[in-house]
Formats: structure tokens, sequence, C-alpha cells
């Protein structure tokens, strides 16, 4: 509202009509058959997928198509968000949500921690609540996904530092490494949307981030949890 603007004006965000699955982002272009086979063997595996992009560049609609494959795995999911947004079929789901200054996304990270979850989703890591976030997947709750605003793979890892910088005064590379098994890069806009790279994150070194392409092996795990999480040796 004025005197902020000269005339008032708002956005209004739409939930989306119909989720897209993988296989749907294969049959527009968005992403190849190979790209969805490491995203499938990405949430099968229990990894923790990291989606970055630019604004509208489609990151919550890929976090709805990641939640469609794991709505079959028969875990207990915990969504976290300060606007409704993401969808989940899951018949366990447990979806929160911010309330202004008096609960913040890191309230809802650490409460989260006394629901019993297997998998916790952020629909927007925006503030320190990162560290929050990754301490939480990094003590047996692996095979969450989160979104971040960047540019490339490289620069959400980036951001991510950034953000815990925030609320901390030393940045945990090593956390960041082992929390985070995923790195998703979405571009473009509209009919222009392409996933970029899918990235392994798998180690660090000094200050530097061992990155590698993701791709499924030949077989990809069951849904259901056989009593082993797979790990970065692996």
């Amino acid at each position: 509202m004025p005197p902020v603007v000269t005339a008032p004006c708002f956005s209004i965000r739409k939930g989306a009509v119909a989720i897209f699955t993988l296989a749907d982002y294969v049959k527009a272009g968005t992403m190849t058959s190979q790209q969805a086979d490491a995203l499938r063997y990405a949430v099968n595996a229990r990894l923790s997928v990291l989606i970055v992009g630019g604004t509208s560049s489609g990151k919550t609609t890929l976090a709805n198509a990641l939640l469609a494959q794991m709505s079959g795995t028969g875990d207990r999911i915990l969504i976290l968000e300060d606007t409704r947004e993401l969808q989940c079929k899951a018949e366990d789901t447990v979806a929160l949500r911010t309330q202004g200054k008096s609960v913040t996304l890191a309230d809802l990270v650490r409460s989260t921690l006394r629901l019993r979850p297997d998998r916790i989703i952020v629909g927007e890591v925006r503030g320190p609540e990162a560290l929050d976030m990754l301490k939480a997947w990094n003590t047996g709750h692996p095979g969450g996904i989160a979104t971040v605003h960047a540019n490339s793979a490289k620069a959400g890892l980036s951001r991510i530092e950034q953000l815990i910088l925030e609320g901390t005064a030393v940045v945990p590379r090593a956390l960041i490494a082992e929390a985070i098994d995923v790195i998703v890069f979405i571009s473009g806009r509209g009919s222009k949307r392409r996933v970029d790279t899918i990235m392994r994150l798998m180690g660090v070194d000094g200050e530097r981030y061992q990155l590698e392409p993701l791709t499924a092996p030949s077989t990809i795990p069951n849904l259901t949890y056989d009593g082993d999480f797979p790990c970065k040796n692996h």
C-alpha cells in the first residue's frame, strides 16, 4: 500500500491444480528419462535432496513431483512451509505452517523432531533454520527435500552457507556435506524450464565440495525400508 508503492499492488499465489509426476516431466521435455530415473533412485534410496533454482523456475512443482514419488514409501512425512504449496498423498503426512514472527520455520524444524518423522520436507529455506534442518536430516531422518534460491548447484551450497551464517559464526561444511546427498538445479521459466543438473555431493575437501553427476544404478531400490541407509562411501 502507499506510500511504499505509488498504487495498491498484490500478488496471488495459487496452489497447484494437478501434480506433475516425473513421467510428466519427461513427456514435456523438462527432464530426460535418465534424470527421472536418477531422481526416483534418490527418493527410493532415501537420499536428501536440495532443489535449487531462481524465482519461478519451478522448484516447488518439482518438489511436489518428488513427493508424489515418495507417497508410496509408507513413511511418515512432515512438511514445513510458510505458505501452503506442497502436496503429498501419503497417508501419514503432517503439514505445519509458520505463523508470522510467533512461529518461525526454525521453530517448526525443532518441533518436528518430537513428531517422529521419517522424512522432513522444507518448502523453502530462507534463514538460519538451514542449520536446524541439516542437523535434523543428519540425525536419523534421511531422505528429506528442501528448496533454495540460487543460480546453480554450487551456488545452492553457497546459499546454504550464507543462511547458516545468519545464525552462527562458523560454517559447518562437514555437516553440509554429510546431510545433503543430491542437488538438483532447475533453470528457466514457463515452457523453457529444464532440469539442468543433478549432482551427488560426495564430501568436502577444505572449502571445496566434491560433486559428481548422479545416475541411477541398473536396479532402483525398492520402496520398502530394509534396515540400512545408503552412505557416502557406497
